[in-house]
Protein backbone atom coordinates (compact mmCIF):
# COMPACT_ATOMS: atom_id res chain seq x y z
CA UNK A 1 0.00 0.00 0.00
CA UNK A 2 1.04 3.63 -0.47
CA UNK A 3 2.62 5.04 2.67
CA UNK A 4 0.50 7.95 3.98
CA UNK A 5 2.27 11.20 4.78
CA UNK A 6 1.58 10.80 8.51
CA UNK A 7 3.36 7.41 8.76
CA UNK A 8 7.09 7.76 9.51
CA UNK A 9 9.60 5.74 7.44
CA UNK A 10 10.31 2.30 8.80
CA UNK A 11 6.72 1.61 9.90
CA UNK A 12 5.61 -1.88 8.83
CA UNK A 13 2.31 -1.28 7.03
CA UNK A 14 1.59 -5.00 6.78
CA UNK A 15 1.60 -5.75 10.51
CA UNK A 16 -1.13 -4.46 12.85
CA UNK A 17 -0.09 -2.09 15.62
CA UNK A 18 -1.66 -2.09 19.08
CA UNK A 19 -1.68 1.71 19.23
CA UNK A 20 -3.31 2.01 15.79
CA UNK A 21 -5.96 -0.56 16.72
CA UNK A 22 -6.62 1.54 19.84
CA UNK A 23 -6.82 4.67 17.68
CA UNK A 24 -9.39 2.96 15.46
CA UNK A 25 -11.57 1.96 18.42
CA UNK A 26 -11.47 5.55 19.67
CA UNK A 27 -12.67 6.82 16.29
CA UNK A 28 -9.27 8.15 15.20
CA UNK A 29 -7.96 8.36 11.66
CA UNK A 30 -4.38 7.18 12.10
CA UNK A 31 -4.76 3.49 11.35
CA UNK A 32 -4.42 1.13 8.39
CA UNK A 33 -6.68 -1.48 6.88
CA UNK A 34 -4.67 -4.23 8.58
CA UNK A 35 -5.41 -2.58 11.95
CA UNK A 36 -9.11 -2.23 11.18
CA UNK A 37 -9.35 -5.87 10.13
CA UNK A 38 -7.84 -7.04 13.40
CA UNK A 39 -10.08 -4.68 15.38
CA UNK A 40 -13.14 -6.06 13.61
CA UNK A 41 -12.05 -9.63 14.34
CA UNK A 42 -11.60 -8.82 18.00
CA UNK A 43 -14.99 -7.07 18.08
CA UNK A 44 -16.69 -10.09 16.52
CA UNK A 45 -15.51 -12.22 19.45
CA UNK A 46 -15.78 -9.54 22.11
CA UNK A 47 -18.25 -6.78 21.13
CA UNK A 48 -17.54 -4.68 24.25
CA UNK A 49 -13.82 -4.28 23.51
CA UNK A 50 -14.32 -0.87 21.90
CA UNK A 51 -16.21 0.33 24.95
CA UNK A 52 -13.37 -0.95 27.12
CA UNK A 53 -10.90 1.22 25.25
CA UNK A 54 -13.22 4.21 25.40
CA UNK A 55 -13.69 3.60 29.14
CA UNK A 56 -9.91 3.74 29.52
CA UNK A 57 -9.82 7.11 27.78
CA UNK A 58 -12.69 8.43 29.89
CA UNK A 59 -10.88 7.41 33.06
CA UNK A 60 -7.76 9.21 31.85
CA UNK A 61 -9.74 12.43 31.55
CA UNK A 62 -11.39 12.03 34.95
CA UNK A 63 -8.03 11.18 36.48
CA UNK A 64 -6.31 14.27 35.08
CA UNK A 65 -9.16 16.48 36.28
CA UNK A 66 -8.87 14.96 39.77
CA UNK A 67 -5.11 15.41 39.83
CA UNK A 68 -5.20 19.04 38.70
CA UNK A 69 -7.77 19.76 41.38
CA UNK A 70 -5.40 18.10 43.86
CA UNK A 71 -2.74 20.62 42.89
CA UNK A 72 -0.63 18.52 40.52
CA UNK A 73 1.06 20.59 37.82
CA UNK A 74 3.42 17.93 36.36
CA UNK A 75 2.40 14.84 34.41
CA UNK A 76 4.44 11.91 33.08
CA UNK A 77 2.15 9.98 30.71
CA UNK A 78 3.74 6.66 29.73
CA UNK A 79 2.19 4.83 26.80
CA UNK A 80 0.34 7.94 25.66
CA UNK A 81 -0.55 6.48 22.25
CA UNK A 82 -1.60 8.28 19.09
CA UNK A 83 -3.04 11.70 20.00
CA UNK A 84 -6.80 11.99 20.05
CA UNK A 85 -9.33 14.37 21.59
CA UNK A 86 -8.86 14.93 25.31
CA UNK A 87 -5.09 14.58 25.65
CA UNK A 88 -3.51 15.11 29.06
CA UNK A 89 -1.99 18.48 28.14
CA UNK A 90 -5.33 19.77 26.85
CA UNK A 91 -7.09 18.98 30.12
CA UNK A 92 -4.28 19.99 32.47
CA UNK A 93 -3.33 23.20 30.68
CA UNK A 94 -6.96 24.24 30.35
CA UNK A 95 -6.98 24.39 34.15
CA UNK A 96 -3.41 25.59 34.55
CA UNK A 97 -1.60 26.96 31.46
CA UNK A 98 1.73 26.39 33.24
CA UNK A 99 1.14 22.65 33.70
CA UNK A 100 3.98 20.51 32.32
CA UNK A 101 3.34 17.25 30.45
CA UNK A 102 5.84 14.71 29.19
CA UNK A 103 4.42 11.99 26.97
CA UNK A 104 6.26 8.72 26.46
CA UNK A 105 5.52 6.06 23.86
CA UNK A 106 7.47 3.31 22.16
CA UNK A 107 5.43 3.47 18.92
CA UNK A 108 7.06 5.78 16.32
CA UNK A 109 3.64 6.57 14.79
CA UNK A 110 2.36 7.85 18.13
CA UNK A 111 5.57 9.80 18.70
CA UNK A 112 5.55 11.41 15.25
CA UNK A 113 1.98 12.63 15.63
CA UNK A 114 2.56 13.91 19.14
CA UNK A 115 5.59 15.87 17.96
CA UNK A 116 3.47 17.57 15.30
CA UNK A 117 0.73 18.47 17.78
CA UNK A 118 3.11 19.70 20.48
CA UNK A 119 5.63 21.63 18.38
CA UNK A 120 4.23 25.01 19.48
CA UNK A 121 3.67 24.01 23.11
CA UNK A 122 6.75 24.71 25.26
CA UNK A 123 5.20 23.03 28.30
CA UNK A 124 4.61 19.63 26.67
CA UNK A 125 6.77 17.16 24.78
CA UNK A 126 6.93 13.54 23.61
CA UNK A 127 9.86 11.13 23.76
CA UNK A 128 10.20 7.67 22.28
CA UNK A 129 11.08 5.26 25.06
CA UNK A 130 10.08 1.94 26.57
CA UNK A 131 8.18 1.61 29.86
CA UNK A 132 10.55 -1.27 30.62
CA UNK A 133 13.50 1.14 30.51
CA UNK A 134 12.48 3.72 33.12
CA UNK A 135 16.00 5.05 33.59
CA UNK A 136 16.06 6.23 29.98
CA UNK A 137 12.75 8.00 30.55
CA UNK A 138 13.86 9.64 33.78
CA UNK A 139 17.24 10.80 32.45
CA UNK A 140 16.01 12.03 29.07
CA UNK A 141 16.81 15.71 28.41
CA UNK A 142 13.13 16.51 27.91
CA UNK A 143 12.27 14.95 31.27
CA UNK A 144 14.97 17.03 32.89
CA UNK A 145 13.73 20.16 31.10
CA UNK A 146 10.04 19.78 31.86
CA UNK A 147 9.80 17.96 35.17
CA UNK A 148 11.03 18.98 38.60
CA UNK A 149 11.50 15.69 40.43
CA UNK A 150 11.77 17.48 43.78
CA UNK A 151 8.06 18.34 43.50
CA UNK A 152 5.00 16.07 43.11
CA UNK A 153 4.46 14.47 39.71
CA UNK A 154 1.54 12.41 38.43
CA UNK A 155 2.80 9.24 36.72
CA UNK A 156 0.14 7.90 34.38
CA UNK A 157 0.49 4.29 33.18
CA UNK A 158 -2.93 3.67 31.69
CA UNK A 159 -3.35 0.64 29.47
CA UNK A 160 0.37 -0.17 29.26
CA UNK A 161 1.44 -2.76 31.82
CA UNK A 162 -0.81 -5.48 30.37
CA UNK A 163 1.38 -5.37 27.26
CA UNK A 164 4.41 -6.38 29.34
CA UNK A 165 4.96 -10.12 29.95
CA UNK A 166 5.81 -11.45 33.39
CA UNK A 167 9.34 -12.31 32.34
CA UNK A 168 10.01 -8.60 31.73
CA UNK A 169 9.07 -7.97 35.37
CA UNK A 170 6.89 -4.86 34.98
CA UNK A 171 6.73 -4.43 38.77
CA UNK A 172 10.42 -3.43 38.71
CA UNK A 173 9.70 -0.64 36.21
CA UNK A 174 6.74 0.59 38.25
CA UNK A 175 8.85 0.59 41.42
CA UNK A 176 11.65 2.53 39.73
CA UNK A 177 9.22 5.22 38.59
CA UNK A 178 7.53 5.28 41.99
CA UNK A 179 10.88 5.71 43.76
CA UNK A 180 11.98 8.50 41.42
CA UNK A 181 9.14 10.91 42.21
CA UNK A 182 8.73 13.11 45.27
CA UNK A 183 6.41 12.54 48.19
CA UNK A 184 2.96 13.81 47.33
CA UNK A 185 3.18 12.35 43.83
CA UNK A 186 0.50 10.11 42.36
CA UNK A 187 0.57 6.89 40.35
CA UNK A 188 -2.39 6.01 38.10
CA UNK A 189 -2.72 2.59 36.49
CA UNK A 190 -5.23 0.92 34.17
CA UNK A 191 -4.73 -2.78 33.51
CA UNK A 192 -6.79 -5.40 31.65
CA UNK A 193 -7.98 -8.35 33.71
CA UNK A 194 -9.33 -11.84 33.32
CA UNK A 195 -11.46 -11.46 36.46
CA UNK A 196 -15.08 -12.23 35.69
CA UNK A 197 -14.55 -12.30 31.93
CA UNK A 198 -16.55 -14.70 29.74
CA UNK A 199 -14.72 -17.22 27.52
CA UNK A 200 -15.22 -15.19 24.34
CA UNK A 201 -13.34 -12.25 25.84
CA UNK A 202 -10.41 -14.46 26.77
CA UNK A 203 -10.48 -15.88 23.25
CA UNK A 204 -10.42 -12.38 21.76
CA UNK A 205 -7.41 -11.59 23.89
CA UNK A 206 -5.44 -14.26 22.05
CA UNK A 207 -5.76 -12.25 18.84
CA UNK A 208 -3.52 -9.59 20.36
CA UNK A 209 -0.67 -12.01 19.78
CA UNK A 210 -0.81 -11.01 16.11
CA UNK A 211 0.49 -7.55 17.03
CA UNK A 212 3.83 -6.65 18.55
CA UNK A 213 2.00 -5.87 21.78
CA UNK A 214 0.32 -9.01 23.08
CA UNK A 215 -2.01 -8.50 26.05
CA UNK A 216 -1.23 -10.23 29.34
CA UNK A 217 -4.32 -10.39 31.55
CA UNK A 218 -3.78 -10.25 35.32
CA UNK A 219 -5.98 -10.55 38.38
CA UNK A 220 -7.05 -7.65 40.55
CA UNK A 221 -4.83 -8.98 43.32
CA UNK A 222 -1.81 -8.99 41.00
CA UNK A 223 -2.58 -5.48 39.74
CA UNK A 224 -2.98 -4.12 43.27
CA UNK A 225 0.63 -5.07 44.00
CA UNK A 226 1.81 -2.29 41.68
CA UNK A 227 0.51 0.17 44.29
CA UNK A 228 2.56 -1.28 47.14
CA UNK A 229 3.65 1.47 49.53
CA UNK A 230 1.09 3.97 48.22
CA UNK A 231 -2.15 5.25 49.75
CA UNK A 232 -5.03 4.45 47.43
CA UNK A 233 -7.35 7.25 46.42
CA UNK A 234 -11.01 6.39 46.90
CA UNK A 235 -12.65 4.25 45.59
CA UNK A 236 -9.46 2.16 45.27
CA UNK A 237 -8.77 -0.31 42.47
CA UNK A 238 -12.08 -0.80 40.66
CA UNK A 239 -13.54 -1.53 37.24
CA UNK A 240 -13.05 1.55 35.09
CA UNK A 241 -16.58 3.01 35.10
CA UNK A 242 -16.60 2.87 38.91
CA UNK A 243 -13.61 5.19 39.34
CA UNK A 244 -15.15 8.56 40.21
CA UNK A 245 -17.80 8.56 37.44
CA UNK A 246 -19.18 11.89 36.30
CA UNK A 247 -22.73 10.57 36.74
CA UNK A 248 -24.48 7.32 37.74
CA UNK A 249 -25.44 6.82 34.10
CA UNK A 250 -21.77 6.49 33.19
CA UNK A 251 -21.44 3.32 35.27
CA UNK A 252 -23.97 1.16 33.44
CA UNK A 253 -25.46 -2.11 34.66
CA UNK A 254 -22.30 -4.20 34.27
CA UNK A 255 -19.14 -2.15 34.84
CA UNK A 256 -17.16 -5.38 35.14
CA UNK A 257 -17.63 -5.99 31.41
CA UNK A 258 -15.06 -3.30 30.66
CA UNK A 259 -12.55 -6.02 31.56
CA UNK A 260 -10.07 -3.68 33.19
CA UNK A 261 -9.24 -2.22 36.59
CA UNK A 262 -8.16 1.32 37.29
CA UNK A 263 -6.81 3.03 40.36
CA UNK A 264 -4.76 5.93 41.68
CA UNK A 265 -2.33 5.86 44.60
CA UNK A 266 -0.43 8.64 46.35
CA UNK A 267 3.13 8.51 47.64
CA UNK A 268 3.09 9.86 51.19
Amino acid sequence: MTRPSWAPPGIDLDRPSGSRVYDYFLGGMHNFEIDRQLADQISALSPQVGETMRANRKMLRRCVRFLTEAGITQFLDIGSGIPTVGNVHEIAQDRNPDAKVLYVDIDPVAVAHSEAILQDNPNAAIIQADFCDPDTILSHPEAQRLLDFSKPIAVLILGVIHFVPDEANPAVSVARLRDAVAHGSYLAIVHATQDGQPPEVLEAQKLSGRTSTEINLRTGEQISEYFDGLTMVEPGLVHLPLWRPDSPEDVGEHPELTGAYGGVGQKN
